[in-house]
């Protein structure tokens, strides 16, 4: 088994179960559980394939990822509860190993298809993020790619050090592996935060004027 399906497998395992996890939070019966924990394990790669030129059938090819997914998801579902709120506590962990290792498969698949240094970058974001982001969308929640925490960037990081040939070898990967990982649990810990630039009070000033005038307006009517 090369490192390829060594982090696709990882991947798979992580998504799928936290795809499982959120749809029982969400109460989903247990078709639902199925379907989310699919989506979330294999919708990056899907649209990774669509941006890449591959196409998307070849996501059938893999079927021991598929069976190890729902494995996966079945553990899961018959988990005792206490096992999964153990699991709740560590989740953003395990978030986080299903990141690294999707975006670095991602970025091995551009790279194998002599892809330039940007579709590389691209192939290791949507695959890292692209499953969590339809998950969080199908079950009502705010994307955690959107939320305050740094968490795209790391997997374009892992995207750009494979793009640039920094990191090739078995064991540099795996190092790799692990650096994103800790970046990503830092960012969590430490709440690191890309800048960003909220409306929200203007509009609620703008909003709070233009009722006043309104209301000075109808004062001076009557």
């Amino acid at each position: 088994m090369d490192i390829f399906n060594v982090f696709s497998i990882i991947g798979t395992i992580a998504f799928a179960v936290s795809g499982a996890i959120v749809a029982m939070e969400e109460e989903y019966d247990i078709l639902g559980v199925y379907v989310l924990g699919l989506v979330t394990a294999f919708g990056g790669g899907v649209v990774r394939n669509l941006l890449i030129g591959l196409p998307v059938t070849t996501l059938w090819s893999q079927g021991y990822l598929l069976k190890i997914a729902i494995i996966s998801m079945t553990i899961a579902f018959v988990l005792p509860i206490r096992w999964i709120l153990r699991w709740r506590r560590s989740e953003a962990f395990f978030d986080a190993i299903g990141l690294a290792a999707f975006a670095i498969q991602g970025a091995l698949y551009a790279t194998q298809m002599k892809h330039p240094l940007s579709a590389v970058l691209v192939a290791a974001m949507l695959t890292g993020i692209g499953g969590g982001i339809i998950r969080d969308v199908l079950a009502g929640r705010k994307p955690l790619v959107l939320k305050d925490e740094i968490y795209a960037v790391w997997a374009m990081l892992a995207g750009l050090a494979i793009g640039l040939g920094w990191f090739q070898s078995t064991v540099e990967l795996l190092i790799l592996f692990v650096i994103i990982i800790t970046f990503r649990m830092l960012s969590v810990y430490y709440k690191w935060k890309l800048p960003r630039r909220s409306l929200r009070g203007a509009f609620a000033a703008s909003d709070h004027a233009a009722a006043a005038r309104k209301q000075k307006i109808n004062k001076e009517d009557e």
